[in-house]
C-alpha cells in the first residue's frame, strides 16, 4: 500500500499533462468544432427568450409538470408534435474560459486523487511501470471517458459528440496513467 500522501506529485502533474493535452485537442486538433449546430430562427428564438426573462439554468420542452403527467394523453400529443429536446441557458456575456479552465484543472486533480487513492491500495511500492499503467488507465479513463455517454444516453446528444469526448478522454487517461507510471514510488 502506498500513502495517499506520497503520490502528491504524480497527481499534480497528471493534472499539468492531462491540461496541456486537452489544450492540444480542443486549439490545435480543433476535432469538437462542429459538435454544435445553429438553430433555425435563432434571432426569433433569442428574441422571445429575453422577452420572457429565461434565466441560466436547464430547461426541458415540452416539460411535464409532475413525472406522473408524462403519461397524460396532453403530454403524449405535445411529445408526438415536437420539438423535443434540452436546453442549458448560461449567464448572457461572453463565456467564461478563465472559470471553466479553472474547473477543468481542479476536476484533473480530483480525477488524480482518486486515482492515487485507488492505486495506492491496489500496488505497492516498486511496482513495475506495465502494472502502474494498466492499473491507472482504466481507473483514469474511466474518470475522463464514461461521463461522456451519459449526454447521449439521457438527453439526446448524437452519439457522434459523445466518441470524440470519449477520445479525448482515452488521451486524458493514458496521460495521467504514464504520469503515475513514471513516477510510482520505489521500493523501500
Amino acid at each position: 500500500m502506498v500513502p495517499l500522501i506520497e503520490l502528491w506529485f504524480p497527481i499534480l502533474l497528471s493534472a499539468v499533462f492531462v491540461f496541456i493535452v486537452s489544450s492540444i485537442l480542443h486549439m490545435v486538433i480543433p476535432i469538437h468544432t462542429n459538435d454544435y449546430k445553429k438553430i433555425p430562427g435563432e434571432e426569433k428564438l433569442l428574441e422571445a427568450m429575453r422577452r420572457e426573462n429565461v434565466q441560466p439554468g436547464s430547461y426541458m420542452f415540452p416539460h411535464p409538470p409532475t413525472p406522473k403527467d408524462l403519461s397524460t394523453p396532453e403530454m403524449i400529443e405535445k411529445f408526438n408534435q415536437g420539438p423535443v429536446g434540452f436546453v442549458t441557458v448560461i449567464p448572457s456575456g461572453p463565456p467564461a474560459m478563465g472559470k471553466s479552465l479553472g474547473l477543468w484543472f481542479i476536476y484533473t486533480i480530483i480525477i488524480g486523487v482518486l486515482l492515487a487513492y485507488v492505486a495506492g491500495l491496489g500496488l505497492e511500492r516498486g511496482a513495475g511501470f506495465l502494472a502502474v499503467f494498466r492499473m491507472t488507465a482504466a481507473a483514469a479513463i474511466l474518470g475522463y471517458a464514461a461521463p461522456a455517454m451519459v449526454d447521449s444516453i439521457w438527453k439526446g446528444q448524437r452519439w457522434g459528440i459523445s466518441i470524440k469526448f470519449i477520445f479525448d478522454g482515452l488521451c486524458y487517461g493514458l496521460t495521467t496513467a504514464a504520469t503515475f507510471a513514471w513516477l510510482w514510488p520505489a521500493a523501500a
